[in-house]
């Protein structure tokens, strides 16, 4: 498809040149109707007319030598006088042959050295000019795509990057889930393998993509919690409250299953009474995240509550939203809280 779009470019850029030629080749004639009027050109007028078009070549010539050849090979080097130089040489290579053509059509009048510079010299310099002008923005221009190219390159590396960090930490817990069950011979096996396959359909399929519908990521926690409440049963308390009032707007997969894992992972274990609290909220342009947990602080908790998981959607956000974000973690004695605001780019 890039192969394409850049095949497109160069040949709408060659259409450009020959219009603008085109339109530089009929000055000529132009001018030369309007000298007229509405008598028939003499025969001076058509010499003349011949004359500017061979000189118009020259022109063209005058152009592609310098943007392809003098200025990327000269000028670029810092060759000042050097490219000075080759110009004034073209210069004097295009008057010797303007000499010969207007001798050639057999003018009347005696060919004028210092006429032909003047006539010559500014129309010469005007095209080194645009020459310069012209190959200077379109290589800054070539600069710029291809430093977005690699910004661009680099950033999904570093994307998917972060994600295969986030997908091995959260498929470990999810198998030390099934051991337990497998241990205990829970009938509750076998819906676990499904929510699971379910899972891993989506961390298969949707995941290559750079999007996915919110909705799809909502049904992908909802599988999630469900799988962690197979796993803690009645002794864990978990809530979960959505509200797509636009389920149509996209975000990044796996964006937000690291707030809730740490919310399980953080949130249970010694805790008295472990109670979870998920709320999402789509309206207006803008998601409002909040994972709310029983917490108790640890020297252990300390170290690791904003663990791998943290730091990588912490990064993810950054390169992904910029400044259209807002997340804040809050920690009390006893609730670590997580809220996440952030205003969709599809909007």
């Amino acid at each position: 498809m890039e192969l394409k779009f850049r095949s497109f470019k160069k040949y709408q850029a060659i259409i450009i040149h020959l219009l603008v030629w085109g339109f530089v080749f009929s000055l000529p004639y132009i001018f030369s109707l309007q000298w007229e009027g509405d008598k028939p050109p003499t025969e001076f007028a058509r010499k003349i007319l011949v004359l500017n078009i061979v000189m118009n070549l020259f022109w063209a010539a005058t152009f592609y030598l310098n943007t392809q050849v003098f200025i990327p090979r000269i000028l670029y080097r810092r060759n000042i006088l050097a490219y000075l130089a080759v110009n004034i040489g073209l210069l004097a290579g295009i008057l010797l042959i303007n000499r010969l053509v207007f001798e050639a059509l057999v003018f009347q009048a005696s060919y004028s050295i210092n006429k032909a510079l003047w006539h010559n010299a500014l129309p010469f310099l005007f095209f080194v000019l645009i020459a310069v002008a012209f190959r200077t923005v379109s290589d800054r221009l070539e600069l710029d795509r291809r430093t977005k190219e690699r910004e661009s390159e680099t950033l999904k590396t570093e994307l998917s990057f972060l994600r295969s960090q986030i997908s091995p930490h959260f498929l470990f817990n999810v198998l030390n889930n099934i051991v337990a069950l497998v241990r205990l011979k829970s009938e509750e096996l076998e819906p676990t393998i499904l929510k699971l396959s379910s899972l891993m359909q989506y961390m298969l399929y949707e995941t290559d993509e750079e999007k996915t519908l919110l909705k799809s990521e909502v049904d992908y926690l909802r599988n999630y919690i469900d799988l962690q409440k197979l796993r803690f049963g009645k002794r864990l308390n978990v809530n979960f409250d959505v509200e797509l009032i636009e389920d149509w707007h996209t975000i990044e997969p796996m964006l937000l299953i690291p707030f809730v894992e740490n919310a399980f992972k953080h949130g249970t274990g010694i805790i008295e009474n472990p109670l979870i609290d998920i709320s999402l909220k789509a309206e207006k342009n803008t998601l409002l995240f909040m994972v709310k947990n029983k917490y108790i602080e640890t020297d252990d908790a300390k170290d690791k509550v904003s663990g791998i998981g943290m730091s990588n959607v912490r990064r993810r956000l950054e390169l992904l939203y910029g400044n259209k974000y807002d997340l804040k973690i809050d920690k009390t004695s006893d609730w670590y809280i997580v809220t996440l605001q952030l205003i969709f780019e599809d909007q």
